[in-house]
């Protein structure tokens, strides 16, 4: 090779590690988990206070955040469980809306297996709901709104007791129609598993179990007793908008309805805020 070739050769080299370098560490700082300190100083920002606390359920410890200090009885309680990857501040914007806080109490959790500074390992869908029913045991379910989204969805719609609304927002609950992506090889392969975040890799790992997961439980979704409101994109390539199609078949008309954002993707929570927030507010003044 010649000298010239050679020398660009270890510039394009070296310029390529640089760069992958720099992703890497982005990667890795954009998808670790924040500290509870972390959390409180995000909303101090934006002058509005999130209340954070610990409970104990079945040995882990499951972290909460919350619009108020204590719950209004006298107010609806919207609950938030968030897919994969994720964390509960994923309904931030939630937590901040003056409008949705002043007529519902808004609270959220990290999910087992996604909660800060803990090594606890990914459950079954079936234990998630069993956490989730716990956490809510003492709200009112008459007054108690269960929002799900993507692979919060089949944790919400597992809750066997009749609440005032259950809201899936994306959800992915049918085995058949869940998606394999290419980019998990990255996880599987031990060569390129140590490129991939932590919380990537509890991802990862939660997809490549989820359908058998499903299948164990997609039988059962008819014998949820509360309303149903499913809001789903069309564009949605991540979970596919079949989901919603085939839950409106599972159940009868008069329990179950079908929220369609034109044009939105999976990341409707964010993306399609308004939109979703509308929803929320129709079903917390029901």
């Amino acid at each position: 090779m010649r000298p010239f070739l050679m020398k660009l050769f270890k510039v394009v080299s070296a310029i390529i590690i640089v760069l992958l370098t720099v992703f890497l560490i982005l990667i890795h700082n954009f998808f670790q988990p924040k500290s509870s300190e972390e959390i409180s100083f995000d909303f101090k920002e934006s002058s509005k206070e999130v209340y954070i606390s610990n409970k104990d359920i079945d040995g882990k410890t499951i972290r909460i955040l919350a619009s108020q200090f204590e719950i209004d009885t006298l107010k609806p309680t919207v609950v938030l469980v968030h897919g994969s990857p994720g964390s509960g501040m994923d309904f931030k914007k939630y937590l901040q809306d003056t409008e949705l806080s002043k007529k519902a109490n808004l609270i959220t959790y990290d999910r087992v297996g996604y909660n800060f500074g803990s090594n606890d390992e990914l459950l079954p869908i079936r234990s998630e709901v069993q956490i989730l029913e716990q956490l809510i045991s003492e709200l009112s379910a008459s007054k108690t709104i269960i929002v799900g989204y993507s692979y919060g969805g089949p944790i919400a719609l597992g809750v066997k007791s009749e609440y005032k609304e259950v809201i899936l927002c994306a959800p992915a609950v049918i085995a058949e129609v869940e998606p394999m992506f290419w980019f998990l090889s990255f996880y599987k392969w031990r060569a390129t598993k140590w490129l991939v975040p932590e919380m990537l890799q509890t991802a990862s790992k939660e997809k490549l179990g989820h359908a058998s997961d499903l299948r164990s439980m997609e039988q059962n979704w008819g014998a949820n007793p509360s309303k149903i409101k499913t809001i789903h994109g069309d564009k949605d390539w991540i979970v596919p908008y079949e989901n919603a199609l085939e839950l409106q078949q599972i159940f009868p008309k008069d329990q179950f309805e079908l929220k369609t954002l034109k044009g939105a993707s999976h990341d409707l929570i964010w993306s399609r805020f308004e939109e979703v927030k509308e929803e929320l507010l129709k079903s917390i003044e029901a």
